[in-house]
This record gives C-alpha cells, structure tokens and sequence, in this order.
C-alpha cells in the first residue's frame, strides 16, 4: 500500500478504534500521519530515557542524543548538574554539537559563533555591537528540557506539567534497581554500544522485548552455539516465567525466574560455562561471596524491562530504539560492565555481549530480519490487523498489574493501551 492510500485510510478510522484489547490496526506500522502525531503526542508528553549516567561522569561531559525526531545534549555542568538541551542555535538553528559524546567547556555554533555555557546559556555572540540593545542574552539560551534520575537512568520530558519520574515508573523501579545488581558490587558502567538501523516501524522493536514466543524459532542459532547447560537454561517458553504489565506501558518478562536477583542464593554451583572466570577471580585474592557474586552478576538478569516509549534493559544490556521514520528506526545496543571491577569479569561481559548482540553475533541479525519481514508483509492488505491476543485468557491480577505466561503478549498489550491513552488525549 503506497503512503498517500494509507493516510486515506487512516482518516477514514478514528484514531481511538485503531487498538483494540486483543489487536491493533496494521496502519500503526505504516502510516505517516500516525508516525507524526506519535513523535508530538508520545515523545513529548513521555519520560524519554536519553542516557545512563556513567556515560556523561564528570563535569564537561556530554553525550548527543534524540527525544523523538528532536536531537539534544546531554550534558554535566561545572556543578554537576545534568542538563537535556536541544542540539540548535538559537540565532539561526545550526546544531552546535556534531560529537557522540565527548568533553567540553562550552558549546559554539560553527555558523557564526554563537557561544554557549554547559547549562545552557548564552554567553558570547560575535561582534554584538550590530545589535545595539536589541539582542538580551538572557532571553536566548539553549532550550532546556526537564530531566530526572532514577537508578542511574536518565529521563527528559518536553512537558512541564508530567508527574515526577518515580510516579511515571511506578513498580518499574523494583525491577530497575533489581537489574543495576549486575554491578556485583560495582557501579554499573556503560562500556561502549552498537548501533544499527532496521527498515521497519519502531513499534515492532518495542514489542520484541518482552516477546518469548520467538525465542527458541528466530534464535535456534544462537541456542545451537552455546553449551547444553547454557541451552537448557534458555529453554524458557513453556517454563514458569511470566509477562507482567507494570503500568504507563511498562512491562518486565521474567524469563529465568531464580536469576531476578542476582544476590540470592550464591551457595548454588558456579555454571560450568564460568569456572574459569571464578578460578581467575580467586587467584586474584577475591574471597568466594564476592566471586560468586561477579560470577552471577556477569551472566546477567533473567529478565527483561520494557520502559516505554524507548528503552529496555534486556538481561545483559541496554537496548534504545530511536525513531527515524514511520518505516525506519536505529537501535542502539549498549553493553553494561562492573565500573572499576576486575578486568576478567567485564572481558567475559563484552565477549557475551558480542556473542548475542554484536554486529557479528548470533542474535541480534536474526531479530532484526525479522523486524523487516513484520515491515516488510504490513503492506500487504489494506484493513488487517496485528495479532496480539496470546495469552489473555490465562491473565490473572497482581499486585502491580496483570500477568500472563511467560509467551504471553501481556506486555504488547500493555504498550499499546499507553499508546492510545496518549495519542487520544486532549
């Protein structure tokens, strides 16, 4: 179906029947105008996560990044203080950093100059004399968004009104500060990423997470490539895991329900996949609880969270999906390891991240060819609908939510009722 037949469709159907409780419309992944009333009425009436807090560590560290189609700054001033700015000069709307990430003591605009302070504000303009009184630095600083923290995630948001960001995330924050526990004992650090796009709408990414019906199918591969131990530990579906809607769109899939906290139970036997790493570890002078504990910490939570709109903590990482259009989106894989923690223990975190997640690993090129198949088939048939009732018979109550099996499609379900909750919203 080409973009203008689709936008006819949609205006055809009000927005609010579009989600169903057990389906949603195809025109979500396809259509233009749904894409742009998503980008204002989701990704600027959201908490967006933008970064972790180890990324941007000391004063003059910074870090670019997208709330929506919006790029900004993320940025530590002399003080301290964390500040979201949009990337754009307030004279004649240049960016004013090109950097990933980096460190600086300022931000000037390579157009004509205009220079900025780390908080934002304006502070030098080239020959200000042609101004006469007419230009007030003090009207004119980088636009800043408001941010707040929690377990070392960082969140922005455009609007100034939105609850505090531990309301937003409600029973998410149990589940985040239990993931932070792959630290074993060190601040968690995030130690480089790999980025990629896919040619397929961002929603198809954001129900990935929390989707274990794939799993053993798309990632038969990579379950051929690890040990039998490792194997059977990732023969999940069909277990006693569960899907549990935590509210606001968020959602965890417990898929390895004794690995939720990784400080439990440290007298159970070291895998045999990691007796070599705790073999080193002891020979470093590291007494056994601490090496037990880097030992759990390293393979990883038995979980995944989905914070919606754009950030999961997938077992062993963070994955970040970045809207580019409505039939494109770039993922940012963003590996985690032990800040200051021993050499040993973060080599293995990086070798398990590039086994799975890496540009040549065994899982995530499976993933995303199937995001561009779900692309790919959703222009085929003009008025069909997304499947998503797998496992809502089986829901029951909780005290956060309701909860489903462990291939349940709760989550799914649980982002699309906050996606028609904002984009129906006076």
């Amino acid at each position: 179906m080409n973009a203008p037949a689709q936008a006819i469709h949609f205006k055809r159907r009000n927005i609010g029947e579009l989600v169903q409780p057990d389906r949603v419309h195809t025109s979500l992944y396809t259509d233009p105008a749904i894409y742009d009333e998503e980008m204002e009425r989701i990704f600027r009436n959201s908490w967006v996560w933008v970064a972790h807090a180890s990324e941007i560590p000391e004063a003059g560290s910074f870090k670019t990044h997208w709330v929506g189609k919006e790029p900004v700054i993320v940025v530590r001033d002399r003080k301290k203080q964390v500040h979201v700015l949009l990337n754009r000069c307030r004279h004649r709307a240049a960016t004013v950093c090109e950097h990933k990430k980096g460190k600086a003591n300022s931000f000037v605009c390579p157009y004509h100059g205009w220079s900025y302070a780390l908080d934002g504000s304006l502070r030098g303009v080239p020959h200000p004399e042609s101004y006469a009184d007419m230009l007030d630095k003090g009207e004119h600083p980088l636009v800043s968004l408001r941010v707040e923290e929690y377990a070392g995630m960082l969140f922005a948001t455009f609007k100034d009104d939105i609850e505090p960001l531990t309301e937003w995330l409600g029973p998410a924050r149990k589940w985040m500060d239990l993931f932070m526990k792959q630290g074993g004992g060190y601040p968690v650090k995030v130690a480089g990423e790999h980025r990629f796009r896919f040619p397929g709408n961002w929603k198809i990414q954001l129900e990935n997470t929390t989707d274990a019906y794939h799993f053993p199918l798309v990632h038969r591969s990579f379950l051929h490539s690890v040990d039998k131990q490792t194997e059977e530990m990732l023969d999940f579906v069909g277990g006693k895991g569960y899907v549990e809607d935590l509210g606001n769109g968020h959602s965890v899939m417990v898929m390895i329900p004794e690995l939720i906290d990784l400080e439990a139970d440290l007298d159970k036997p070291v895998p045999d996949r990691y007796q070599a790493l705790a073999q080193a570890l002891r020979d470093e002078g590291h007494d056994e609880q601490k090496v037990r504990r880097i030992v759990r910490a390293v393979g990883g939570s038995g979980f995944n969270l989905n914070l919606f709109p754009n950030i999961a903590c997938s077992m062993a990482f963070f994955r970040v999906l970045q809207p580019i259009a409505v039939d494109e989106t770039e993922i940012h894989h963003a590996v985690i390891t032990m800040d200051g923690g021993p050499a040993e223990a973060n080599r293995a975190r990086l070798r398990m991240h590039e086994h799975f997640q890496g540009p040549m690993g065994f899982g995530t090129p499976d993933d995303s060819e199937a995001w561009e198949r779900v692309q790919a088939g959703s222009q085929a048939g003009r008025d069909l609908w997304i499947l998503l009732n797998r496992g809502l018979p089986g829901e029951k109550p909780t005290e956060d939510g309701v909860a489903g099996d462990v291939s349940a499609e709760t989550g799914m379900r649980a982002a699309y009722r906050q996606w028609l909750k904002l984009m129906t919203k006076d």
